[in-house]
């Protein structure tokens, strides 16, 4: 049995209309070219080509993409990445070095301070869940750390297994209404070694054969160091607008709406192990706290295990501790943290499809100490809104190719496959199926004093010819957010109605 292929994960949520191009990037260029059509038209040809010298160029800034943006958005981020520079607002240094801390208050730098994180009532036998609101999105939600084998070891009938039970847990997040996001974040733990090694000098047999102990020497050598352990979290979240007249019901405040998530969370723990999670055990503020922390610095989490192991194992980090200690201010292609650097992409589907796991590739540690982190957040899309995407994009294929068959042109190969693509999705909501948007993050983190860009390439050799990575360059702060803390946090917000 050979792999299923998934395909059509690659479509864009704003498609244009003119061209390829947007509205607003045509109504640019038709306003370049006004005046040089008067111009042409009044006989003056010298004028017109010196305004088409100047007209030109500036619609090659709207138009034009350079690596995800047009030439005019970076010349518009890069002012603004160089403004918050000049002035300082994206240096940030802890509270604790004033002396004056509030153990109980968050001390997060950049997009986390948007953030806060109230306690909700206890959840059965688990305690207390840590709710995560985030205030500028006006989102809550809740955040659960499972654990898992993986898929390295399944056949390809077990993956496709899986594949429809995330499929069927995300299409039943969506008849719940209160919720409508979930992202999904595994990271490597870095491990220089030193456990692995002092297991074996604790469990080597001395009188071993002889060509036993070399075996095992050169496979120490080759994939004893790097083996590494992982995290997998998985956050669920619901929007302040669709959670505020269940949670009035349910008594209003942050209780109210904690009950309101407790009734979805009470039926996910079954759906994750019908995923493969052996536990699932949602977090509390003082455990999501040190999720938050180790994501900063990968260091503290040998001190923490430690501190669990020789103490209460429910001892937990206080919120004032959970951000890095000092943070400078980023720059365009690597986010510098408590003495690590991180760099984070944007994942970008392959329009020839692909298969379930592709993306482990991805989380395969080369070098003891560095860390790997993947995080896909999913949105599930309101019925009647997947309906209005889906006969959109129907409609457009179809204008442009009858436009196109009027002047002359034949349809592509291309033109025909996005035909086919919009008359399946069609069917397939027509049926009753759902419509998910989804981005997919990345990031490698290693200690500051090791070469990062090495790093950051032998990450893009991993995925080379199966995904595009894309530099989140001048937002690796962000990227950071969205790759590496378990948030949440990471999928843009849509405007504008398309999908």
């Amino acid at each position: 049995m050979t792999s299923r292929v998934y395909r059509g994960l690659s479509r864009r949520e704003h498609d244009g209309w003119i061209l390829g191009l947007t509205p607003a990037q045509a109504l640019t260029c038709v306003l370049l070219a006004v005046p040089v059509v008067i111009t042409l038209s009044a006989g003056e040809i010298t004028k017109s080509l010196v305004i088409a010298c100047v007209s030109c160029p500036l619609a090659a800034l709207v138009v034009v993409p350079v690596r995800g943006r047009t030439a005019a958005r970076w010349l518009a981020h890069l002012l603004l990445f160089q403004v918050g520079a000049a002035f300082g607002w994206t240096r940030w240094q802890t509270r604790a070095t004033t002396g004056q801390v509030d153990p109980d208050e968050p001390d997060l730098p950049g997009t986390l301070a948007r953030v806060r994180f109230p306690d909700g009532p206890p959840l059965r036998d688990q305690g207390r869940v840590c709710l995560i609101h985030d205030t500028g999105e006006g989102r809550w939600g809740a955040t659960a750390r499972l654990s898992h084998s993986g898929v390295g070891m399944l056949s390809d009938h077990e993956c496709e297994l899986l594949a429809a039970r995330l499929g069927n847990l995300l299409e039943a997040l969506g008849q719940r209404e209160v919720i409508d996001r979930m992202s999904l974040l595994v990271r490597t733990v870095p491990d220089d070694g030193a456990d692995y090694r002092a297991w074996r000098a604790r469990n080597e047999i001395t009188p071993a054969p002889r060509l036993a102990a070399e075996t095992t020497r050169e496979l120490d050598r080759t994939i004893g160091l790097p083996s590494v352990r992982h995290e997998i979290f998985v956050t669920i979240s619901g929007r302040e607008d669709t959670l505020r007249r269940p949670a009035i019901a349910a008594g209003g405040g942050a209780n109210g709406r904690a009950l309101v998530l407790y009734r979805v969370l009470d039926s996910l723990d079954e759906r994750f192990r019908a995923l493969g999670a052996h536990s699932v055990r949602w977090l509390s503020g003082g455990h999501l706290a040190e999720a938050i922390r180790t994501g900063f610095n990968p260091a503290t989490a040998a001190i923490l295990n430690a501190s669990h192991n020789q103490g209460d194992a429910r001892a937990a980090l206080p919120w004032a501790a959970a951000g890095p200690a000092h943070a400078p201010v980023p720059s365009a292609r690597a986010y510098h943290h408590d003495g690590f650097s991180t760099v984070s992409y944007a994942v970008l589907m392959p329009h020839r499809g692909t298969t379930f796991g592709s993306l482990s590739s991805l989380l395969a540690v080369k070098t003891p100490g560095e860390r790997r982190s993947l995080a896909v957040h999913y949105e599930i899309m309101p019925a009647g809104r997947a309906h209005r995407a889906v006969r959109g994009t129907r409609f457009r294929t179809r204008v442009m190719r009858d436009w196109k068959a009027s002047k002359g042109f034949a349809a592509s190969a291309e033109d025909r496959h996005e035909a086919r693509r919009a008359s399946l999705q069609e069917d397939a909501i027509a049926s009753g199926h759902g419509m998910v948007r989804f981005a997919v993050t990345t990031a490698v983190t290693v200690p500051a004093t090791w070469p990062v860009e090495d790093h950051a390439a032998r990450l893009e050799s991993a995925i080379a010819g199966r995904f595009r990575l894309l530099r989140m360059e001048l937002a690796q702060d962000a990227g950071f957010v969205a790759a590496v803390l378990p948030l949440g946090i990471g999928l843009p917000r849509l405007r504008g109605g398309g999908w």
